[in-house]
C-alpha cells in the first residue's frame, strides 16, 4: 500500500481540521485575499525566506535580492512565496549571535516545514544566518537553494584600502595603543563599513560563504560577489530559477550535503585560510544529518593543502578581488587534486562544472597556485593535550610564526567581567611572554560562546609596541581576527573542563607544529585542583524560557554547540554538564 501521489504546492502540509478537502478550500480562500488567481496558485511554491530586519547592514540587501529571487522564480514557471525569520546581526545581538544561531535553526526548519512550499531560497549573510538556516534546512531536508548577500566593498582612509572587520581590530588596537586619537577613530567609524553586506575580508560570513559554495548548495559565484553589484543581482534571479529546477527533480539537501562534500568544503576551508567558527558551524550542519566531521581528517588535510588564496586577515587583499580573480570556481581548480569533484551541486551537474567555468584572469595574485602558496602546513590545526582533551583550533595562517612553539606563565582571567576590570589595569602583572588565559566563555559558561578569544593585548603592553602574545580560551573570535590565538577549548571550563584549574603563574606549553597544548602542572596537583573545584553559579533567568532550553541543551564546540536534540539518533549525545 503506498501514501498515494505525492503532494506538491498548497496541498502540501495542510493545517488540521479533521477534512482534508476543507483544509485545501480554506486555504485557497484565504490566499485568495491577496489577489492570487488559480494559475499562480497551481504552480511550483517556492519559499523565500526574508532574513532582512533594520538591525541587520549585513543583509541590508536582502530587499531587493527578494525582488530579483520572485523574477526568477516566475520567469521559470514557480510561485514566489516569501516569509520571515529571525534575523541575526553579529554586533547587534545579545549577548552573542551564536546564542541566537540555533533559534534561527530551529525557527526556519519549523517554518519550512509548517509553511507550503516545493523548494526554499535561504538569503544569509551575517556569521551564522547562513550556518542557522543549512541546519534548518538539512532537517527538514526539502529542496534548498543558498543565497548569500554577500560582501561589501572596501573602504578608504588617508590613501589606505580598509575594510571591517580585519581593519576595525587594527586601527582599534592602534587606538589603544594611543597613535589613533578619538577624532579620527571616529572618521574611521563611517569608512571601514562603507556599504551594505558582510565583512570584506576572509572572516566568518565569507568563509561560510565560500564553503557553501563548495558544498555545491548555491551557485558559482555566490560566494564572493560583491553585495551591491549587479552580479549579486543577476545570481538571485538565477537562484529563483534554479530553486523551481530543484523542485521538479526533487534534489533534497541530503543529496547534495553528503560526507564527500562536506569532505570539500573542509578542504576549501584550509586553502581560503578561513574562520574557526567554520568548523564549529559546518559539524552542526553535517551533524544534522547523520555525518560526523572527523577532525583528525581535518587536521590532515591542513598539512596537505596549503593556503592559496591572499586575503585578510591571513594575507593582503580584499573578498571584490577574490572574486574578479576567479573566487571558488578557480580556487576548486587550483585544489582539484584534493577534491572530490563528482559530487552533486544545486545545478543539477557536479563541482567539476563548477571548475569548468572558472575564468582564467591573467595576472592576478589573490589566488595562487600550489606552487606558491601562501602558507603552508595548515590554515586550521587541531590541538590536544592535556589543556585540551576535547580538542582545541588555531588558526596558523594569522598566527605569529615566533609563538607557533611557545611556553609561557599563565595570566588567568576568571571569566569576561574579570578581564574588562583588569586587562587595561598599569598594576595587572604581565609581560610579552606571558600566555593571557580566558576561561567561563564557551557555550554554557559566557553564555553563547562569545567572540572574546580575540583577547585584546593589554593596554601597556600595547602601549610598547606588543603586536601579538599567545592567548589561549574556550571563548571563539571572530574570522576577521588574527594573532596566535587558541580557540574552542574543549570540555569547556563552566563544565570543569581542565581550563577551569589553571591558576596564575601556571606554566603553559604551545607547540603548533606537533599539534599540542599542555598545562605544565602535575597530575598530583591537578588532582587536587579538581576537588576543590566548584561550578560557576547559574547564569540570571536560566531558569525559563529560550535561556533555559539553551544551557539545558547546548553541546561543545566539538560536536558544533548545536542541541542534542536536534540531532539524529545515531549522532544523539548527552549534553555535558
Amino acid at each position: 500500500m503506498t501514501d498515494g501521489p505525492k503532494k506538491t504546492g498548497l496541498r502540501k502540509g495542510l493545517a488540521t481540521y479533521g477534512d482534508a478537502e476543507f483544509s485545501l478550500f480554506l486555504r485557497r480562500v484565504f490566499i485568495k485575499a491577496m489577489g492570487y488567481t488559480d494559475d499562480a496558485l497551481d504552480r511550483p511554491i517556492i519559499g523565500i525566506t526574508d532574513t532582512y530586519s533594520d538591525f541587520n547592514p549585513c543583509h541590508g540587501n536582502v530587499p531587493d535580492l527578494i525582488e530579483a529571487v520572485k523574477r526568477g522564480v516566475m520567469l521559470a514557471g514557480g510561485m514566489p512565496m516569501k516569509f520571515p525569520t529571525v534575523s541575526i546581526a553579529e554586533s547587534f545581538s545579545h549577548p552573542t549571535s551564536m546564542f541566537l544561531r540555533n533559534l534561527m535553526a530551529l525557527d526556519t526548519e519549523e517554518m519550512v516545514r509548517a509553511q507550503p512550499m516545493d523548494a526554499v531560497v535561504l538569503i544569509g549573510g551575517c556569521d551564522k544566518t547562513i550556518p542557522a538556516q543549512l541546519m534548518g534546512a538539512a532537517s527538514a531536508d526539502i529542496p534548498a537553494i543558498v543565497l548569500p548577500t554577500g560582501p561589501m566593498l572596501v573602504g578608504h582612509h588617508k590613501g589606505e584600502v580598509l575594510g571591517a572587520c580585519t581593519d576595525c581590530r587594527r586601527m582599534w588596537a592602534a587606538f589603544r595603543a594611543g597613535t589613533i586619537d578619538e577624532a579620527e577613530i571616529d572618521a574611521l567609524s563611517g569608512r571601514l563599513a562603507p556599504t551594505k553586506g558582510t565583512c570584506m575580508v576572509m572572516g566568518t560570513a565569507s568563509t561560510v560563504a565560500c564553503m557553501t559554495e563548495a558544498l555545491g548548495m548555491c551557485l558559482p559565484g555566490a560566494g564572493s560577489a560583491p553585495a551591491t553589484h549587479a552580479d549579486r543581482i543577476r545570481l538571485a534571479e538565477a537562484s529563483g530559477a534554479a530553486a523551481v529546477k530543484l523542485a521538479a527533480a526533487g534534489r533534497r539537501p541530503s543529496d547534495i550535503m553528503t560526507e564527500a562534500a562536506f569532505r570539500n568544503a573542509f578542504t576549501v576551508l584550509q586553502a581560503i585560510g578561513g574562520s574557526t567558527n567554520a568548523v564549529v558551524h559546518f559539524t552542526a550542519v553535517a551533524a544534522r544529518l547523520g555525518i560526523r566531521i572527523d577532525m583528525a581528517a581535518f587536521d590532515r588535510m591542513g598539512l596537505d593543502v596549503p593556503v592559496l588564496v591572499d586575503l585578510k586577515p591571513s594575507g593582503e587583499h580584499y573578498m571584490e578581488h577574490f572574486h574578479w580573480a576567479g573566487g571558488v570556481p578557480k580556487l576548486l581548480k587550483e585544489i582539484s587534486a584534493h577534491l572530490d569533484m563528482t559530487t552533486l551541486t544545486v545545478t543539477g551537474g557536479t563541482l567539476a562544472d563548477y571548475a569548468a567555468g572558472a575564468e582564467d584572469v591573467p595576472d592576478q595574485t589573490v589566488i595562487r597556485t600550489p606552487a606558491y602558496p601562501i602558507a603552508v602546513g595548515g590554515g586550521l590545526a587541531v590541538l590536544h593535550g592535556n589543556l585540551a582533551p576535547g580538542g582545541a583550533l588555531i588558526k596558523r595562517s594569522a598566527s605569529s610564526e615566533k609563538l607557533m612553539r611557545h611556553e609561557g606563565r599563565a595570566v588567568v582571567f576568571d571569566g569576561l567581567e574579570d578581564m574588562t576590570n583588569r586587562l587595561d589595569s598599569d598594576d595587572l602583572d604581565v609581560t610579552a611572554d606571558d600566555i593571557l588565559v580566558l576561561r567561563h566563555a564557551g557555550p554554557k559558561g559566557a553564555p553563547g560562546m562569545p567572540e572574546a578569544g580575540y583577547i585584546p593585548i593589554p593596554r601597556k603592553l600595547a602601549r610598547q609596541g606588543v603586536k601579538d602574545m599567545v592567548r589561549i580560551s574556550d571563548a571563539r573570535m571572530s574570522g576577521t581576527a588574527f594573532g596566535t590565538i587558541v580557540l574552542h577549548i574543549t570540555p569547556e571550563s563552566a563544565i570543569g573542563g581542565p581550563l577551569a584549574l589553571v591558576q596564575s603563574g601556571d606554566r603553559i606549553r604551545l607547540d603548533a607544529n606537533a599539534r599540542t597544548l599542555d598545562l605544565l602542572v602535575d597530575d598530583a596537583e591537578l588532582t587536587r585542583r579538581r576537588a576543590a573545584w566548584t561550578p560557576p553559579p547559574p547564569h540570571p533567568g536560566s531558569d525559563r524560557g529560550y535561556l533555559k532550553l539553551y544551557i539545558d541543551e547546548v553541546l561543545g564546540a566539538d560536536q558544533g554547540c548545536d542541541f542534542a536534540f536536534c540531532l539524529p539518533e545515531a549522532l544523539r549525545i548527552a549534553p555535558s554538564s
